[in-house]
């Protein structure tokens, strides 16, 4: 390529030059492309822009809105009954959080990357994985058997610390023995809370939420934050403080100071899930991230989907109505469809828009609706590997000590070879916790594609300096504005997520926001729920 080329939402807009970038003066020529999923769809419905009236009528017995991971299992799990007369209409982005992309051969996330082995009480998910051939045999046994190309193998993560890679995420090299002593004691801790039963005889912390433990001793975690659980307990050590930090970060969006102690703690002590040719608490993963699952998904549930977002959702005298549109060259094109059920399957503050007279259902958006975090997802095609520091090799999941960068993954790595691939990617994920949601996303929609690519390289500019640049070819950044929902104190008991939760009747809401926060685990929960209820 002889320049630099931004195109900008999908290539809407023209090209920008990358050279006065600070820091990356020197940079060979990229193609770098900024996506905003749903962003054009979502100003749509924001802004109430008038629409032309319907020109299509279409007619089912269940229409699902949103093609996420809820959305998803709830098609898989009707057509796996033999329920077959169903749409899905995908929402602004098909599939979600669990999207992904390709750069030609080379697969990779735009969202979720990994999903921990589930647990006994994950049932649906075992169900779901079974049925796609990711798990082989034993499906509901303690221990089930998984294709092991699928399980992630060593070396799994390292951490840059004092200029120095080490093995794993939480600090151990050059840390005094005090630290070392606390990390032990708090790893101790999760052991036991991950192993305990409250009064009601259920385990404390499991997925799906919904059957964790409601023994209000336990329940009383989320009236504070992780931050000030640690303090409490008597948990001093810096690296320590670190570690969990981070942690919610990355699972949440936010810092442990604004996370629940409940949510914080569940993070650790609900993911022990194990495999008969595995260890304990593995993950899976896959080159494309769960894209590669949803894909699955879509095609074990028949593929039955249809572009387009809805705008407005009813009842009406035979069930309900929704109206959607869908952009064609930047012309909207709308749509009816008419149902005897519809399964809400988008994040809930879509839903407050979209669905009419939502405070009936016992949900009231300016009570209810939970804080969204931003996110930040950049994929680097490597036309080369940049030369590694010595000490631990290059790992599927590499973390810089520091803030607010939250490391990157290879998309290769699972690719056993005997020489190292001649190109990977490379996904460096970024949640912008250090700014108030609202904050961060209006410097996404105002920052300058330098200052976006500044923001993508942090982690990869401390893991190798000068020597990264060189060995990039393209880049994709995608922006994901209210990526999660997040699990703030009090949420367990946000009783506008509860009424949608029980809700039983021509509307049915399905979507990890019913749980409080953004997995895979909760969000499979909701549409396996709203598929079985659609059934009659």
């Amino acid at each position: 390529m002889d320049r630099r080329s931004f195109l900008m939402s999908g290539g809407i807009a023209g090209a920008a030059l990358l050279a006065g970038g600070a820091g990356f003066r020197g940079w060979q020529e990229i193609d770098a492309r900024i996506n905003h999923p749903g962003r054009t769809d979502g100003h749509f419905l924001r802004d109430r822009r008038a629409l032309p009236p319907a020109s299509e009528l279409i007619t089912t017995d269940v229409v699902i809105l949103g093609s996420g991971v809820a959305g998803l299992t709830a098609a898989w799990k009707m057509n796996k009954a033999g329920h077959k007369n169903f749409l899905m209409i995908d929402g602004p982005q098909p599939y979600g959080n669990a999207a992904g992309g390709r750069f030609g051969e080379l697969a990779y996330p735009t969202g979720g990357h990994y999903l921990p082995l589930p647990s006994p009480e994950s049932s649906h998910v075992r169900e779901i994985l079974s049925d796609l051939g990711i798990i082989l045999r034993n499906p509901m046994s303690e221990s089930p058997y998984y294709d092991e190309r699928l399980i992630l193998h060593a070396p799994e993560e390292r951490l840059l610390f004092n200029g120095v890679w080490q093995n794993g995420f939480i600090p151990t090299e050059g840390v005094a023995q005090e630290e070392l002593d606390e990390h032990t004691r708090f790893f101790a801790e999760v052991e036991r809370l991950r192993n305990l039963h409250g009064g009601d005889g259920k385990r404390i912390f499991v997925f799906p939420t919904v059957l964790s433990s409601t023994d209000p001793q336990w329940h009383a975690l989320d009236q504070i934050t992780l931050k000030d659980w640690l303090d409490q307990n008597g948990y001093r050590s810096p690296t320590l403080h670190w570690y969990l930090n981070y942690c919610c970060r990355d699972d949440y969006g936010r810092r442990y100071d604004q996370i629940s102690a409940w949510a914080g703690l569940h993070y650790y002590c609900s993911r022990w899930g194990q495999a008969e040719n595995s260890g304990k608490g593995a993950w899976l993963t896959w080159a494309g991230g769960l894209h590669t699952v949803a894909e699955a998904m879509d095609k074990a549930a028949g593929n039955r989907r249809k572009p387009g977002t809805a705008v407005s959702l009813k009842t009406t005298a035979d069930g309900v109505e929704a109206l959607c549109f869908e952009l064609v060259n930047g012309v909207p094109h709308t749509y009816l469809v008419r149902a005897r059920k519809a399964i809400c399957a988008m994040p809930l503050y879509v839903a407050a828009r979209v669905v009419q007279s939502i405070k009936e259902y016992g949900f009231d958006p300016a009570l209810h609706l939970p804080d969204y975090a931003p996110w930040m997802v950049s994929n680097f095609l490597m036309k080369d590997f940049p030369v590694e520091l010595p000490h631990a090799p290059l790992s599927w999941d590499n973390v810089v000590y520091q803030e607010p960068g939250l490391g990157y993954v290879v998309s290769t790595h699972q690719d056993i070879r005997v020489a190292l691939p001649g190109k990977t990617v490379f996904s460096a994920y970024r949640a912008l916790s250090d700014q108030t949601p609202d904050a961060a996303r209006k410097w996404l929609d105002t920052a300058s594609p330098d200052d976006l690519l500044e923001l993508a390289c942090v982690d990869l500019k401390a893991a190798y300096g000068w020597k990264f640049a060189p060995c990039v070819e393209r880049v994709e950044m995608t922006l994901r504005g209210h990526a999660m929902a997040v699990p703030s104190p009090g949420f367990r008991t946000n009783m506008g997520l509860k009424a949608l939760r029980e809700l039983d009747g021509p509307i049915l809401f399905a979507h990890g926001d019913l749980s409080g926060f953004s997995v895979f685990e909760e969000a499979a929960w909701w549409g396996y729920r709203a598929g079985q209820l659609s059934l009659t």
